[in-house]
């Protein structure tokens, strides 16, 4: 099994077929098994990696423990031990700290950004009065529910959301405020360093999304100038989970665009 021995952890990842670079960081809900309907589509066309988060799946923490704090400098420690200098990034929800933290703390390095159910740090008044109210009236999801996918999804398909759960059920346990913003960084917005970048950014949202509210993730589009939005009908939070297909195909149409610019 894989292991990199980087950034005072050892961190867990695969690495399939060839091509252009590809990463994949996934959400809060899963871990490198997560991207199982992307990655036999993607590696016929990219050099795939995919790996664990520090506490998930299995790579663990150090000490002391650093947690979210350190994702953007663990993918940066992981691609330098791959001796991967530009790469693409894929990165849904949690996923999105690594690769939009990446991203704006290494310049030129990527060449094209996928955020799934994230803004990506792309924020305004506006997107915050959308979240704020968004909690104080949260949809009804009734109890046991999986938030990350939508209820009709959860009838239709009950194996793979079975598959899903256990794929969450996977890591280990973390805390309510695991992921929540330091107060340091609250009403801080990248879109202008996006910007200055010029990075190709992808958003992409499912229009039942629970737990991110897709009209924030519309704004941050409309933030990051050079960005493209595509909204996923009758979708939850998970939009490559639920449906792979449409997930897929866009992603690769938006990577093949940009990698030709570039």
């Amino acid at each position: 099994m894989p292991f990199a021995p980087v950034n005072d952890i050892e961190i867990y990842y695969e690495v399939h077929g060839q091509g252009p670079n590809l990463v994949f960081a996934h959400g809060s809900g899963g871990n490198h098994l997560s991207w199982w309907q992307q990655i036999p589509y993607f590696a016929k066309h990219y050099r795939c990696v995919v790996y664990d988060h520090r506490t998930f799946g299995r790579t663990k923490d150090g000490e002391p423990p650093m947690g979210r704090a350190a994702f953007a400098e663990d993918l940066k420690c992981l691609l330098d031990y791959l001796d991967i200098e530009k790469t693409a990034v894929v990165a849904h929800s949690m996923g999105g700290r690594s690769g939009s933290g990446f991203t704006l703390r290494n310049p030129g390095r990527v060449w094209g950004l996928v955020l799934s159910g994230s803004n990506g740090g792309a924020d305004s008044a506006e997107a915050r009065q959308v979240r704020q109210e968004h909690k104080s009236n949260p949809p009804f999801t009734p109890k046991g529910a999986l938030r990350a996918i939508s209820p009709k999804f959860t009838r239709e398909h009950p194996e793979k959301a079975f598959l899903y759960r256990q794929i969450m059920r996977s890591n280990p346990p973390h805390g309510p405020d695991f992921l929540k913003v330091p107060k340091h960084l609250w009403g801080i917005s990248t879109h202008e360093r996006f910007i200055e970048l010029e990075t190709p950014v992808l958003y992409l949202t499912g229009d039942e999304d629970v737990i991110v509210h897709p009209e924030t993730i519309k704004i941050a589009s409309r933030l990051v100038t050079q960005s493209e939005l595509f909204v996923f009908q009758e979708c939850g939070h998970s939009t490559y989970y639920e449906q792979p297909k449409t997930f897929n195909s866009t992603v690769h149409e938006f990577l093949k665009k940009v990698c030709r610019s570039t």
